[in-house]
């Protein structure tokens, strides 16, 4: 079977089906990782990102539940190390409303059996030292964590080798069709390929991809940047801390990421003056001491977003081979474990699954 394209989510999925026995071929015009994925801050949490019902955060919360096994497994057939934590998130409020807003999210999620409790502002700074003074308090979800995705991509392709898989890189995708005998033929730019089954994970640029018989795939790029910080020497923070404009991560090597814009800049993957500005100024209001933080870069990724915000997994309504697996948007990261199984699920057993018809490609038009 082939997987179009080498993010978090195709790597996931490439390695969770070579791991049930596929032979698995990758194609990427890039790098492993080098799109969305290097500009992401891997944070792994759920009722950050929506406090309120939703399906987005169920299925963050399924996938979130699946990461401390799923890492385990990596670690052991990757022999690769990862940095991850599962050291809780604070999400700060800086004013009166944002402040009610959490205390409202706390009791909301308590009653929803999520540990999360709001931290007065003594009870603030003791949890979190280097957090603005002036902070009115802080909601501490403490099931929340983070992965450093570089980690994460290099271990899951690292794996779906061991396991047999082939990455063919530089490789551009440029159309997918059905033959009479119901195999897939995948147009690169370096010829066709065939296979039974085809997993379409290209993120942004699932669109610019040709598929006979179908719609465009209706995901739009929207960019995001990262800055990568280090503090002085002897300086860390304790917490993912998020504010209303930013969140800030802290990992073991004394580098901090803070992220991330949210433009609508199409298939501009530019850094700007900008996004590094508002991006310093909301980080160093939650933290002043970034102030003296080193900058060593920013990254930029298009995220994929599809109309409703929700990925697009299952399969093609038209094309029984094609499987889909975009449009993750702000949450590739969080939903890789889900999203891997639904498909090896949908491949390897032929598996339903709720969260299918939730994410059906089918909702989106003649998919």
């Amino acid at each position: 079977m082939i997987v179009i394209g080498a993010g978090v989510i195709g790597c996931a999925c490439a390695y969770e089906l070579a791991a049930a026995g596929a032979r698995v071929s990758v194609f990427d015009v890039r790098a492993i990782g080098q799109g969305a994925s290097q500009a992401s801050a891997g944070v792994l949490a759920p009722y950050i990102e929506g406090h309120e019902t939703s399906a987005l955060r169920e299925l963050g919360r399924r996938s979130l539940d699946l990461y401390d096994a799923f890492i385990e497994r990596l670690t052991a057939r990757s022999e690769r190390v990862l940095h991850y934590t599962r050291g809780g998130t604070l999400e700060v409020a800086l004013d009166g409303m944002h402040a009610t807003r959490l205390r409202d999210s706390a009791e909301a999620l308590r009653r929803d059996h999520v540990v999360a409790r709001w931290l007065e502002p003594v009870e603030l700074r003791r949890a979190e030292p280097l957090a603005a003074a002036g902070a009115l308090g802080g909601l501490l979800i403490e099931m929340h964590g983070f992965v450093a995705v570089p980690d994460l991509t290099n271990a899951l392709s690292a794996a779906a080798m061991q396991n047999g898989a082939q990455f063919a890189l530089e490789t551009r995708v440029l159309s997918i069709a059905p033959e009479p005998n119901g195999t897939l033929i995948v147009e690169t730019d370096h010829g066709p390929s065939r296979a039974a089954d085809v997993v379409f994970a290209a993120g942004s640029w699932a669109g610019q991809v040709h598929i006979s018989g179908v719609d465009p795939t209706p995901v739009r790029p929207v960019r995001g940047q990262l800055l990568h910080l280090a503090w002085p020497t002897g300086q860390s923070l304790r917490h993912v801390l998020w504010g209303t404009d930013c969140y800030i991560v802290p990992w073991s090597n004394g580098r901090v990421l803070v992220g991330a814009t949210v433009e609508e800049a199409g298939f501009d993957e530019r850094s700007t003056a900008g996004g590094v500005r508002d991006l310093l100024a909301a980080g160093c209001a939650l933290v002043p001491d970034l102030r003296d933080a080193s900058f060593i870069e920013v990254r930029v990724g298009l995220r994929p977003a599809s109309p409703d915000d929700l990925p697009v997994v299952g399969r093609s309504g038209v094309i029984p081979g094609l499987v889909y697996a975009t449009g993750h948007y702000r949450n590739g990261v969080l939903l890789a474990p889900l999203t891997a199984a639904l498909v090896r699920n949908l491949i390897i057993d032929d598996g339903e699954d709720d969260a299918l018809d939730v994410l059906s490609p089918s909702r989106l038009g003649r998919l």
